[in-house]
């Protein structure tokens, strides 16, 4: 009895480690099927915004409502005139809503509205691989003539730095997360009591003549491999339960195998 009950731990304490992988496995292959569907369901919301008819730029007084949830990537339209600011460079690698490759900057230009408010312009892609600002500077100098101009564009909002974001280069003008409130506050975009919106908005047009910067309209391209890993994590559930069969097997031959009696 001895011997067959130190045989019997072993086995339930693979079953139950089994089971617990098995658990973790199944658990996060399902997770990956309701992130599929919630991927869907943002990309059907992002289209339907981006295909609709652009609105008016809301009133200041509607401002601190807005939130990322109802209103990111609103399409709307506004008439504005570039101020004589320093603009700012982000630093991009590409981007997932853009046709666009990298590396390069967007130019974030501040912008002022007839009654006062300024809205920072993420006015296009500038090709520049080593974020050159003389090279910055050209490119949106044509932009800034002191006269008002019909915008449109999508309403976004600033990110937050990671752990890992480079600080800014204030030499260079040059960040590496979209955040112009941050920009704004350091190039004093909203001195004089400017209100500053709590958005920037990604120009979709006009485009300058030149190409550069480079604006356009906005499009989903987000990936989608949730079903990709979903799969992988069912299959790692499933061969960890095929492992503990084949050793399960290999601990009962002995018992299975006949004994040969001497005679």
């Amino acid at each position: 009895m001895t011997g067959l009950s130190s045989r019997r731990r072993p086995v339930a304490g693979f079953a139950i480690f089994t089971l617990i992988m098995v658990a973790v496995f199944a658990g996060l292959g399902v997770w990956q099927l309701q992130r599929r569907v919630e991927k869907h369901a943002l990309i059907a919301r992002l289209n339907e915004r981006l295909a609709a008819a652009p609105e008016a730029l809301p009133a200041q007084t509607q401002w601190p409502r807005l939130t990322p949830a109802k209103d990111e990537f609103r399409r709307v339209s506004f008439t504005a005139a570039y101020a004589r600011l320093p603009d700012a460079m982000v630093y991009s690698a590409g981007s997932a809503v853009r046709d666009v490759s990298g590396p390069g900057t967007w130019a974030f230009l501040p912008a002022q509205l007839s009654d006062g408010g300024t809205v920072v312009v993420n006015a296009g892609f500038v090709q520049n691989t080593m974020q050159d600002r003389s090279q910055q500077d050209r490119a949106v100098s044509r932009l800034i003539t002191g006269q008002p101009v019909k915008l449109t564009g999508y309403i976004r909002f600033p990110e937050s730095a990671g752990k890992l974001t480079p600080p800014e280069s204030m030499a260079k003008r040059l960040w590496f997360t979209r955040d112009h409130l941050a920009m704004a506050r350091a190039l004093g975009w909203g001195e004089g009591g400017k209100a500053v919106a709590p958005f920037y908005v990604d120009l979709e047009e006009p485009v300058p003549e030149n190409g550069i910067p480079k604006p356009g309209p906005l499009s989903v391209h987000l990936k989608d491999d949730h079903l990709q890993y979903a799969i992988t994590w069912f299959t790692l559930a499933f061969a960890v339960v095929i492992a503990f069969g084949v050793w399960w097997r290999a601990q009962r031959e002995p018992e299975l195998r006949p004994r040969i009696r001497p005679d």
